[in-house]
């Protein structure tokens, strides 16, 4: 029996809403061991971030070897990479192991507003780091941040965006689109073959802390356990819609509480 192994590059959140607690949850969700590189410790709660403490890029290195010596790691998600040093010490593992899938969410602003990406780091992911990425994962604020353009504000703008971003070298580009307005919430999913839109309803609560980091650690969960990228991200939705759904049942923090990962266990 060959267990799916998925690992999460990212940074840890105190309140275990978000980041590498987040993807951690999501894996075990949907039945996919998890592995973890910690790129940063954030203080934080479901009301903000009240501090960052940076991981050396060199002890990056070490966990990322350490791994990829031992597990047979089938999909790699990677979050909140604030420093240039920690890009490049990424890179470098990304192509000593050769990861089948990498899966890139751009963290660039946490749910609560603040800042969460250096900006002298935001060329190097753009340069680096998204060529290297089977998929990336920005949010609309954060597609229009990588492009120094503003949020779009239609379907032509997103477009427009997403082909730009594809433009990048990554395979593929997931726009989503929870920050936009409407009823419904839809994410486009951008490829070399055309563009799918993906529509589900959109839900009204204030408890969606850790949405992004849970569904791009989901598509990296369908993707170690050997879906293409189209299910996967299907999947994925499906299952952070309903995590979201959820999160009412929750009460969690005086701010953006979390999703409910554990939704169809509890």
């Amino acid at each position: 029996m060959t267990t799916p192994i998925a690992l999460t590059i990212a940074g840890s959140d105190s309140s275990g809403g978000a980041g590498i607690q987040a993807d951690l949850k999501t894996f075990a969700a949907l039945g996919v061991y998890g592995a973890s590189v910690i790129t940063a410790l954030t203080a934080q709660n479901t009301e903000g971030v009240s501090g960052i403490h940076q991981v050396p890029a060199e002890f990056v290195t070490a966990q990322i070897d350490a791994v990829f010596s031992d597990l047979d790691v089938g999909a790699v998600k990677i979050g909140m990479v604030a420093q240039p040093s920690v890009i490049d010490a990424i890179v470098a593992g990304l192509k000593r192991w050769s990861p089948k899938h990498v899966v890139l969410d751009p963290v660039m602003v946490a749910t609560s507003g603040d800042r969460l990406l250096a900006a002298e780091a935001v060329e190097a992911l753009r340069t680096k780091l998204i060529p290297l990425a089977s998929v990336i994962t920005p949010n609309l604020p954060e597609a229009a941040a990588l492009l120094d353009e503003p949020v779009a504000t239609d379907e032509a703008a997103v477009e427009s965006q997403g082909r730009r971003l594809l433009a990048m070298g990554c395979e593929a580009v997931l726009i989503k689109g929870g920050h936009g307005k409407g009823a419904e919430c839809v994410d486009y999913l951008f490829g070399k073959s055309g563009t799918i839109a993906l529509a589900a309803p959109r839900i009204a609560t204030k408890n969606t802390h850790g949405t992004g980091c849970s569904l791009s650690s989901a598509i990296a969960a369908e993707l170690a356990k050997g879906e293409d990228m189209e299910t996967a991200v299907h999947n994925a939705k499906a299952w952070v819609s309903a995590a979201i759904a959820a999160a009412d049942r929750f009460s969690v923090g005086h701010g953006h509480g979390p999703v409910h990962h554990f939704h169809t266990f509890y």
